[in-house]
């Protein structure tokens, strides 16, 4: 049946990243609709910041294209560029391989909601702009897949 029962939809809190990387977002939540619905070419999230918490570490993908909509609260989007707030109904994308890192904070005293699209392709790997870690491809297959890596290659 392709409508997705949110009671069995698989849901995330936090985030995988080796500490002290994970510590800004433990207020992080949510659910992985497209993981609900089996897909397999893209991904869709609906992501919930509590206040406070940032949605991942500021960060680029090398293969695979991203999308935000905001549907509740106020969040501040961080790029190479600077900072740029989003409200509601309010919607920002990134494309594969353009080297600039963002991430999303939420700055407010009230949670905020967004979805968040994205290709998914196991050969994907990218890096994070203001700390030292990278990630390996691989994030959706194998035992190693997905590692956190210094920039220098070595494993966290």
């Amino acid at each position: 049946m392709p409508k997705i029962d949110l009671a069995t939809a698989p849901t995330f809190e936090g985030s995988s990243y080796p500490p002290p990387f994970d510590e800004p977002c433990r207020g992080r939540s949510g659910v992985r609709l497209g993981a609900a619905a089996r897909l397999t070419q893209f991904g869709v999230n609906v992501v919930k910041l509590a206040p406070g918490a940032w949605a991942s570490q500021r960060h680029w993908h090398q293969h695979e294209d991203e999308l935000v909509y905001v549907l509740e609260g106020e969040l501040v989007l961080v790029e190479d560029a600077g900072e740029t707030v989003l409200r509601q109904g309010d919607s920002a994308g990134f494309r594969a391989g353009v080297p600039d890192g963002h991430h999303l904070q939420n700055r407010t005293a009230r949670d905020a909601v967004f979805l968040v699209v994205g290709t998914r392709n196991d050969e994907d790997y990218g890096e994070y702009s203001d700390i030292d870690m990278v990630f390996s491809p691989g994030r959706y297959t194998g035992a190693k897949a997905g590692r956190y890596l210094r920039k220098d290659g070595t494993p966290y």
